[in-house]
């Protein structure tokens, strides 16, 4: 999987949460990170996975996908960064994915999100 199809499969698993894509998306080694009421929300592969199964997905609420790609860095075949930004939850999000590509395929491997204002 290239970087192309894993960035529209990350689109499609934060609004659909299909875990099967999202097992496909995020490598099982993951940590995701934000700051949340001023302190460092860290939460590992699992936790994650978790929260996100557990709450209803943005389609299920009919919103509509709104993304779009602000920064790509590609360092070496086996490292990139990418600056998403889409609208959930009635917030403008925005994340640092880290990326590695192991064994020929890419993988989310850390995840840094903010909301940077309403949609």
């Amino acid at each position: 999987m290239g970087i192309v199809s894993l960035m529209e499969d990350y689109f499609e698993v934060l609004h659909s949460q299909d875990m099967e894509l999202f097992d496909q998306v995020f490598h099982f080694e993951c940590v995701l990170y934000g700051v949340v009421d001023g302190a460092l929300n860290v939460r590992p592969f699992a936790a994650y996975r978790e929260a996100v199964a557990a709450r209803q997905s943005p389609h299920s609420l009919g919103e509509k996908r709104h993304e779009e790609i602000l920064l790509f860095d590609q360092i070496s075949d086996t490292a990139a960064m990418v600056k998403p930004q889409l609208q959930m939850f009635g917030g403008v999000m925005q994340d640092y994915l880290s990326l590695s590509c192991i064994e020929g395929k890419w993988w989310i491997v850390a995840k840094l999100w903010e909301r940077v204002g309403d949609a």
